[in-house]
């Protein structure tokens, strides 16, 4: 009795293999694996705002609207938790891509305002961080696009014969992926470097 069980389990794991469990079972690893990366990358960038904008606010402490439009999408992004849950409910995803579009937009803004205090971007401190940010946004593109290819490889599993009747059988469903309206905005990062201080004038003898 115990061979024709032995048989019949192995027999199922060989039709769930040739139906596509294993692809889906490794395509969830890696799109899970590529969130963890965009949510560290888009963490990172967020722990460097408080400082950026305390360094901004030493120079332009009357910009306070653009400050606190900083500060509120931050705030924003922080309230919603980046678990791997959040990948499999499309309306929790796209408030997610909200948020972080929301930030980016009110960071490029503060940096737009920047360009307008020449003391603030000769700051040692404030170039540090611009430093940091530029090369977060680089990794979050990156991250990005790996989360991008990771989905859509996971997804044509998902939609394909006769994958697709394994995945109605297990409930795995198509994921949600960015969408941009500017598809170069995805392999392009956003530019936040600032020309370098001039030098300072030769004294003459």
């Amino acid at each position: 009795m115990s061979t024709r069980i032995l048989a019949l389990f192995s027999i199922l794991l060989a039709l769930l293999s040739g139906c596509g469990y294993n692809t889906f079972q490794t395509g969830d690893e890696s799109v899970k694996a590529a969130w963890s990366e965009v949510v560290n990358q888009y963490q990172r960038r967020a722990d460097l705002i408080p400082n950026l904008v305390s360094t901004v606010q030493g120079y332009a402490s009357h910009e306070k609207e653009v400050l606190t439009r900083v500060t509120e999408a931050r705030a924003q992004v922080g309230s919603i938790k980046a678990t791997p849950e959040l990948v499999e409910n499309p309306e929790a995803f796209e408030k997610f891509q909200k948020a972080q579009a929301g930030l980016s937009s009110a960071l490029s803004r503060l940096l737009v305002v920047a360009e307008n205090y020449p003391q603030l971007k000769a700051d040692a401190a404030f170039r540090d961080l611009q430093a940091q940010l530029e090369g977060t946004e680089n990794r979050i593109t990156v991250a990005r696009n790996r989360y991008i290819k990771a989905v859509e490889g996971y997804n044509v599993s998902v939609r394909t014969f006769p994958n697709n009747l394994t995945a109605m059988v297990f409930g795995y469903k198509p994921k949600p992926n960015f969408t941009v309206d500017n598809e170069q905005a995805i392999s392009t990062a956003p530019k936040v470097n600032f020309p370098q201080p001039a030098a300072p004038a030769p004294v003459s003898r």
